[in-house]
């Protein structure tokens, strides 16, 4: 990807999660949260190519808001002085995860009965992310981040009259952003999952965005084999460092 490629979608990643406030230091984007998203609350490097120097600054930054440092750092060669740097600091890394851009089309066409779309998301909506197999603590941060992204649509698959998978599709900086897949844990395996992409892929369609991406963790083999079928791909892939 082109250098203000990489930008633009780390901007759209970032702002898609509404963090509580927003600094950049040096190259680098600073989200200030307390929040269940680790993005949204992780420095991230704006090029694949920054040395070390700012991040005692960052460092600073959030010890200032009273928060944890932490950072999501791509597998880049053109960032290995960050990585060593952050080890040396003590920092340790969380599990890998992937950047994945896919084909907007082919994400409206996975299915031809999509799921339903919203506006605002309602109480049905929030309540997937509440239930069996779900942290509530964490489930309860991120439909609150969610809700208050500034420009979103929101996907839902509803049977007799209950809400059992839902996502969302955050807009901003060209890209399309896919966030906050969940489906019923006792409806898993049914496809439910596309007809949600399907919805969010028609919603960017009709705002005629091309891009779309999305951050799935490395070894979550069935969400990839979806999102592949969905026409993602990886791009880079990258890890949360925190101490």
């Amino acid at each position: 990807m082109k250098p203000a490629d990489i930008e633009s979608l780390e901007r759209a990643t970032v702002e898609g999660v509404a963090p509580a406030g927003m600094m950049e230091i040096g190259g680098w984007l600073v989200p200030l949260d307390d929040g269940a998203i680790q993005r949204g609350k992780s420095a991230v490097p704006l090029r694949h190519d920054l040395d070390a120097s700012a991040l005692s600054e960052i460092e600073a930054a959030y010890w200032t808001a009273g928060l944890s440092p932490a950072f999501r750092v791509p597998d880049k060669p053109g960032l290995r002085a960050v990585r060593d740097a952050l080890a040396t600091r003590g920092y340790v890394t969380g599990k890998p995860t992937m950047v994945e851009v896919g084909d907007v089309d082919r994400l409206a066409r996975l299915r031809d009965q999509p799921g339903e779309l919203l506006t605002t998301p309602d109480d049905d909506w929030g309540a997937v992310f509440l239930g069996p197999g779900f942290d509530p603590e964490d489930g309860v941060s991120r439909v609150a981040a969610l809700t208050r992204s500034p420009d979103a649509m929101y996907g839902c698959v509803r049977e007799d009259g209950r809400t059992v998978a839902v996502g969302c599709v955050t807009f901003g900086h060209g890209w399309a952003g896919i966030h906050g897949m969940r489906t019923d844990a006792e409806c898993r395996g049914r496809g439910l999952a596309s007809q949600v992409l399907a919805a969010l892929g028609r919603a960017t369609q009709a705002r005629g965005i091309t891009r779309v991406f999305l951050q799935v963790e490395e070894n979550n083999k069935d969400a990839r084999s979806l999102y592949r079928k969905a026409g993602f791909q990886p791009v880079w892939p990258y890890r949360y460092w925190s101490r």
